[in-house]
């Protein structure tokens, strides 16, 4: 389930998405961004690693007791001390203002046996897209107090028409939840998971994501996931889109 970390420290409302060593960096600038952690010790202080690829080191944390596993998603609100020098391994060395870790799950892989218990009900999809190795969502559905579940499935009785294509599935479980509020939640599909399941090396590869929507339409998106050559996510974030999902039950 995702988990809100609140912030105590209040800084000037401005919003950067991107470094610009040409700008240097103060305390009240700060980035907000996806990012993946790498933290094999499970410690407050850890790498992440943005879309981009660049490698940041959290050398300052707000909460000492924040140790995110390796692999998970985060929204992480930072502040830029300095920039390493050539040749480091890491690019930059910040201070973690605030995090919101994002519910990260590998593709799901279902059976006969398994269709019904996925679900199928409707969700409404704000936006979608591919940055770095996963399949990122921003998503709501209309709910109460039950904790609903999102996969994204590939079916194994189905076989492959298109070489070069993968198609997936996103499916809801409401869980029979009354329709009360519009919840609006987030969640990473980790797209390196899709060749897991077999000894095929990473290939670029067309992905068609198969989603019925909010009015009950079935709908397709298309993407390309390419491992060598990895997009950056298109999305600005603000500290707004913590406050937004912190109250999700989602799975």
């Amino acid at each position: 389930m995702m988990k809100k970390i609140f912030y105590l420290l209040i800084i000037p409302m401005v919003i950067f998405t991107s470094c610009d060593d040409d700008d240097g960096y103060s305390l009240d600038k700060f980035w907000i961004n996806m990012a993946t952690v790498e933290n094999p010790d499970n410690e407050a202080y850890f790498y992440m690693r943005l879309d981009n690829n660049d490698l940041l080191w959290i050398a300052a944390t707000n909460y000492y007791n924040y140790t995110p596993r390796t692999g998970q998603r985060i929204l992480a609100d930072y502040t830029i001390l300095n920039d390493r020098p050539a040749g480091s391994i890491y690019q930059h060395d910040v201070k973690l203002n605030d995090a919101y870790n994002i519910l990260t799950k590998d593709i799901f892989y279902i059976t006969p046996a398994t269709q019904d218990s996925i679900g199928n009900d409707p969700v409404g999809i704000n936006d979608m897209w591919v940055g770095g190795d996963f399949l990122n969502v921003r998503f709501y559905y209309p709910g109460n107090n039950k904790i609903h579940f999102i996969n994204l499935v590939k079916d194994l009785s189905v076989e492959p028409q298109e070489t070069g294509t993968i198609h997936l599935e996103l499916r809801h479980n409401a869980n029979d939840d009354t329709e009360t509020f519009r919840r609006y939640g987030m969640v990473c599909f980790n797209l390196m998971s899709l060749f897991t399941q077999t000894s095929t090396t990473p290939q670029r590869v067309n992905l068609v994501i198969h989603i019925k929507n909010i009015d009950g339409n079935d709908i397709t998106k298309e993407f390309i996931y390419d491992p060598e050559n990895k997009q950056v996510s298109p999305k600005e974030f603000s500290r707004d889109d913590f406050q937004e999902h912190k109250n999700v039950s989602i799975e």
